[in-house]
């Protein structure tokens, strides 16, 4: 055989493999995808944080930041600080969750349906937008709360100050309550109500049964919340860019900002060190809630015979948990956009009085809709929630397939792979991009590729939740009916497999699209002025003191939001009645 003719088989070598074993090459190939998305940032994370020079520029290895880093005896406070802020929001978010979600699924109490909402709701609105609604109305200068209070009560000084580490948990608890709610509710709707009626045949009342029967027996999901929510709270950024950083309150998020953004010229190398601790932390806290909700089995009280959830009489008392679910929904959803839409359509910001009528106005909503800056990021922010949350999507339904379905040697490490973005922070995954595409020669430095890349790497988790749990309920039979007929892994994948996974990909891309279209921690260290996302525009906004515009642009992003969810919703169910048909 002549050089050619090898040639030649090699490169018609993936062509024949594909004909022979598709599936096998599609499995090496997303494996091989996993492990450079889940891989490449983290290594190179690492790397940079023992590099002697800066971002870009060859140098020799060194402990000299680890070492500038850790001797710092700020560095111990900012712990400090990170846990007390992460604790404490993580433990309000989960107490809020379990009283709301308690009443919601388990009582009587009237309008119990719509405080469901708040699952839902908060989805649609930017994290950032809510820290600033919390900041216009507990600011001790000129919060709309502290000055109505000094109106009313004669204060000379504010009574109430948001810029401080009780304000700051405070708001993030308010913030990752709705996905507490979402864990215990689940809890809550699959526990097996027999051994509440025991109780209750036995004498017990309503709030002993519940704080002795109930909360013991949904301890798992309890404890998966707050680890989650304390894993939500360590690595955000939005809270702390708008309480933490004007009040000087030091936590990770805040320190590798101001190592790289707000510090000339930055020190990607002292951020990468205090990243790398970051990430370690989150990691062990995402292995803590995933061994949780694995040894929650262990208290599992559904059985094989039929149930149905009891509903609670609280009798008289279902008035004053009604009240007090309305006000939990009040703080989470309510007020903070009413905030948003008031601030949106005055003049300037103020105590609604007499005069509110006259400084009614649509000029900030003109402003944005006529901006060329604001039209540029809407572009660029519906473009990677539409084309990002649907390659995700794909990628998730492939993985998920390859985990589940099949036996290929292998698919435990990408199982294993996936777990890393899960555990990622926001900064620490940028830092660790940053590093990469600056080495690796990519031409997507500075593009909005690299936030394609950002927000696949680090939300592809929450695509294969949704699409793992979809695809264990399709049986085996109907895969191997279409490889009976003929079909091979492709067409039985793309017409068999995804058609029937549709519910959870329309699902698993309405929570990635939403999320998409309003990130913030991971952008604000990846963007650049050509490709400026939303939530970097919105905090520039903030920090430039243009508040009316800012609120209107929230505003319109909710709404974009909110087109989105029903657009996808009306997509999977036009695709449900075709297939059916």
């Amino acid at each position: 055989m002549n050089h050619t003719a090898v040639l030649a088989r090699i490169r018609d070598w993936p062509v024949r493999a594909l004909r022979q074993d598709p599936q096998k090459l599609v499995v090496l190939a997303i494996g091989a995808l996993i492990t450079y998305l889940s891989l490449s940032p983290t290594l190179m994370l690492f790397y940079g944080s023992f590099l002697s020079q800066p971002l870009g520029v060859p140098g020799e290895f060194t402990l000299s930041h680890y070492l500038a880093a850790y001797s710092d005896p700020l560095t111990y406070q900012l712990l400090i600080n990170s846990f007390v802020f992460a604790g404490g929001s993580a433990l309000l978010a989960t107490v809020l969750a379990t009283v709301l979600a308690w009443i919601a699924v388990r009582t009587n109490a009237p309008f119990r349906r719509l405080f469901e909402l708040t699952a839902v709701i908060p989805n649609i609105f930017p994290p950032v937008m809510l820290a600033v609604s919390w900041a216009i109305l507990l600011n001790p200068r000129v919060g709309l709360i502290n000055l109505s209070l000094m109106n009313l009560f004669g204060l000379e000084q504010a009574p109430l100050n948001v810029y401080s580490m009780t304000g700051m948990i405070f708001v993030e608890g308010l913030i990752t309550a709705p996905l507490a709610f979402l864990i215990v509710s689940a809890g809550l709707y699959s526990m097996d109500p027999s051994l509440e009626e025991s109780a209750r045949v036995s004498g017990s009342g309503n709030l002993e049964i519940a704080w002795r029967i109930t909360f013991p027996i949904v301890r798992p999901a309890l404890l998966a919340a707050a680890t989650l929510n304390f894993v939500r709270a360590i690595e955000s950024f939005d809270t702390p860019a708008i309480i933490a950083l004007p009040a000087r309150i030091e936590v990770f998020t805040t320190k590798i900002y101001r190592e790289t953004i707000g510090a000339y010229p930055p020190n990607y190398n002292l951020a990468a060190a205090y990243a790398a601790l970051l990430l370690v932390i989150t990691m062990f806290f995402v292995y803590l809630y995933r061994r949780l909700t694995v040894r929650s089995e262990r208290y599992v009280t559904v059985t094989g015979r039929g149930y149905r959830p009891n509903i609670i009489d609280l009798g008289p008392w279902r008035y004053v948990a009604s009240g007090l679910a309305a006000l939990i929904l009040f703080l989470i959803v309510v007020l903070p956009f009413a905030v948003l839409l008031y601030t949106s359509l005055v003049e300037y910001i103020h105590v609604p009085g007499e005069k509110t009528l006259g400084l009614l106005t649509l000029e900030h909503y003109r402003f944005n809709l006529t901006d060329s800056r604001t039209y540029r990021a809407l572009q660029t922010s519906v473009f990677l929630a539409v084309a990002g949350a649907t390659l995700c999507m794909l990628l998730a339904a492939i993985t998920s397939y390859i985990t589940a379905k099949t036996k290929t040697a292998g698919r435990g490490i990408i199982e294993a792979l996936t777990f890393i973005p899960w555990a990622f922070p926001g900064a620490a995954l940028a830092i660790g991009l940053l590093w990469t595409y600056v080495y690796i020669p990519f031409p997507i430095y500075g593009t909005i590729w690299i936030l394609m890349i950002g927000y696949i790497t680090r939300f592809l988790p929450y695509g294969l939740r949704s699409m793992t749990s979809t695809i264990v309920q399709i049986h085996d039979e109907l895969e191997d009916a279409s490889k009976a007929c003929g079909a091979g892994f492709i067409a039985t994948f793309r017409r068999v497999l995804l058609p029937l996974m549709r519910p959870g990909f329309v699902a698993g891309w309405i929570l990635l699209a939403t999320i998409y279209l309003r990130e913030f921690s991971t952008s604000v260290f990846l963007y650049s002025p050509g490709a400026e996302p939303l939530g970097p525009l919105l905090y520039n906004f903030y920090t430039d003191g243009y508040f009316g515009p800012m609120c209107s642009l929230a505003v319109i992003v909710s709404i974009i939001s909110m087109v989105l969810i029903v657009v996808a919703r009306r997509i999977g169910r036009i695709g449900g009645q075709f297939e059916s048909g």
